[in-house]
């Protein structure tokens, strides 16, 4: 195939890549923003979708993509604008900031109802026997709940600057092409003609 690499990346690659890409994160900023701005849908369902990969970002693993499908269904959103929402601001690099976040949100919230020793003292050892009873109460139901307000206040700015964004690119396109179309369509004036004559 044209263009592939010689020597395939192998596993090790893959994750580095992954959580450090090649090019600086400025280059891959650009690289997401133009997948977004050249998406073919109207700007309220691209924002929307990834509005709704932004509020799943905050979720556990394993409710992502279910719950930016269900939401772009509900608003009008762009699966593929939520897909990538949902990779770029969730990633291995941010989920911790995200988790914990949503986990000290939801304490904050449920302070009443919590129990009072603090966070388990085995949580590690819960986790690594897939616990689930062991892990709802002081684990996964705070980042739940705390998850939804911070989702909402993201995915609501996430929405506006997708949308502004959208809007402007294709404004500065719509122009753009107007004025390619006006140069093509002025008069060509052949050598000589409009010289004064002797």
């Amino acid at each position: 195939m044209l263009f592939r690499r010689r020597k395939p990346d192998g596993p090790i690659e893959r994750i580095r890549t992954y959580l450090w890409p090649r090019r600086s994160f400025s280059r891959s900023l650009q690289y997401f923003s133009k997948r977004i701005l050249r998406l073919r849908a109207t700007p309220h369902a691209v924002a929307a979708g990834v509005a709704a990969g932004v509020f799943a970002s905050f979720f556990p693993v394993g409710f992502h993509f279910a719950i930016a499908a269900v939401l772009c269904w509900l608003i009008a959103g762009n699966l593929v604008a939520a897909a990538l929402g949902a990779v770029f601001f969730g990633n291995p690099l941010t989920f911790p900031l995200l988790w914990g976040a949503s986990w000290e949100t939801g304490k904050l919230i449920l302070h009443d109802r919590l129990p009072q020793h603090g966070p388990p003292a085995h949580l590690g050892e819960m986790m690594h026997h897939l616990s689930f009873s062991q892990l709802w109460g002081p684990v996964l139901k705070p980042m739940l709940i705390g998850a939804v307000p911070l989702g909402l206040v993201f995915g609501l700015l996430f929405y506006g600057v997708t949308r502004w964004g959208m809007i402007a690119f294709r404004e500065q396109r719509r122009k753009r092409l107007a004025e390619k179309s006006a140069r093509a369509k002025e008069p060509s004036h052949p050598a000589g003609i409009g010289s004064t004559a002797r």
